[in-house]
């Protein structure tokens, strides 16, 4: 049977010690192999360094990324007794904006790190709000570098409620909150000497109480991604399933046409298997041929989503040009796309503080977040992220960049 897999993501402040605590869970899971491990320690040594530098870690495999060698820090991967972790990294500050909101956006879980001895930054706080934003409301909260404030229980209590205030505004479910040492190993997947105060799960025990975003028991939802017509003759519809389950002989709905289909059979690669759940990838083939192409949607027809053409958002501007009302730019959620119109900017917020700049707005500048009223010049099958997050986020495009992600909020009023 294969092992549960979780996929994270790991961010916070420039220098507050994220590619340490990466490099100490690969360590202390022993999911390094041996001589990758031994050449960290030689680097350290030959450095000068009297321990183990983790992050050399993380700059290795980035070096070794950027020379097409197989270790990709994009998806890296670590273990625990109970499952597999997929980190999906987020370098850099404004690589970072654009990786959230295009690949962290399929994390279940998230670890904010925050220094023990900054405390918490502008960033720290931008990036619990994106976090929020892409639906991730299992976050663990790291305080980082206790043994730079010799383990103080005063000063971790300090950072921990300036953080649980932000927290809370946005409605996000700190799992837990860790004062951890990554550099010594404090309270990562053992327990500190140092904080005998301290009586919570450790950084991997923690982790291993998250769950899987979406139950599988909800109404079936399937993007379709391609359809591929074989030698034989025959059709196969392949996309990934993001909610419920699929069955050979089930009647499905296809969206936006409204029609009604039957599955003759499922196809994975030299298999039919006799079931298609929630999560995995896969084909199928119908009992009469019909056009099917990327974009549309398959789901329940007893529980089918809505098609908006006009949808409420949260949406976070990342472009350095501004967004203004009535400007139009391209849609896409899952894998449907269609040019979008905004239509109304009801209110600015800073997203570090959340405090609103301005309502009934012209204009979302840099870093911003808006909630907007969109046009779609097609309608889209688009479902309240907080009910299905896969139907309920996406990007915006501007030409060829995207230049803002945002959630779908507010459905029962558009």
């Amino acid at each position: 049977m294969a092992r549960e897999l979780l996929r994270i993501v790991i961010v916070g402040h420039v220098d507050h010690g994220k590619s340490t605590l990466i490099g100490r869970l690969f360590f202390d899971t022993g999911s390094l192999p041996r001589e990758k491990m031994q050449e960290i320690q030689e680097i350290s040594q030959e450095l000068g360094h009297d321990q183990v530098e983790f992050a050399f870690l993380m700059d290795h495999l980035q070096e070794e990324r950027d020379q097409g060698i197989t270790i990709d820090t994009a998806q890296a991967f670590f273990k625990s007794e109970k499952r597999d972790y997929v980190i999906i990294d987020a370098p850099g500050h404004r690589q970072f904006l654009k990786n959230m909101i295009t690949g962290a956006s399929q994390a279940e879980a998230a670890l904010l790190v925050v220094d023990a001895e900054e405390g918490v930054r502008e960033q720290t706080t931008r990036h619990a709000y994106l976090l929020s934003l892409l639906g991730l409301r299992q976050l663990i909260v790291a305080v980082n570098k206790m043994d730079k404030v010799n383990f103080s229980q005063e000063r971790f209590l300090q950072v921990s409620a300036d953080l649980e205030v932000f927290l809370k505004n946005i409605r996000s479910e700190s799992v837990f909150l860790i004062p951890i040492s990554s550099t010594l190993g404090d309270n990562i997947a053992k327990d500190s000497i140092s904080m005998p105060w301290y009586v919570g799960p450790t950084i991997l025990e923690a982790l291993d109480q998250c769950q899987p975003m979406i139950p599988a028991e909800r109404p079936l939802r399937l993007p379709v991604q391609d359809n591929y017509h074989l030698s034989s003759g025959k059709s196969v519809v392949v996309g990934k399933i993001e909610a419920g389950t699929l069955l050979p002989g089930q009647e499905l709905l296809l969206l936006p046409e409204r029609t009604r289909i039957k599955v003759a059979t499922l196809e994975r690669f030299l298999e039919q298997p006799l079931i298609l759940q929630t999560g995995e990838s896969g084909g199928l083939t119908l009992t009469t041929e019909i056009p099917i192409s990327r974009g549309q949607v398959l789901a329940d027809p007893a529980h089918p989503p809505g098609l908006y053409s006009t949808i409420p958002a949260n949406v976070f501007w990342m472009a350095r040009s501004p967004l203004f009302v009535g400007e139009e730019l391209t849609f896409r959620c899952a894998t449907q796309e269609t040019p979008c119109r905004v239509k109304r900017i009801s209110t600015r917020l800073d997203s570090s503080t959340l405090e609103v700049i301005e309502e009934d707005a012209k204009v979302l500048e840099e870093t911003e977040v808006g909630k907007l009223l969109l046009e779609t010049t097609h309608p889209m099958v688009v479902e309240e992220h907080s009910f299905l997050p896969e139907l309920g986020r996406f990007v915006l495009e501007r030409g060829y960049d995207v230049v803002a992600g945002g959630i779908v909020t507010g459905l029962d009023k558009a």
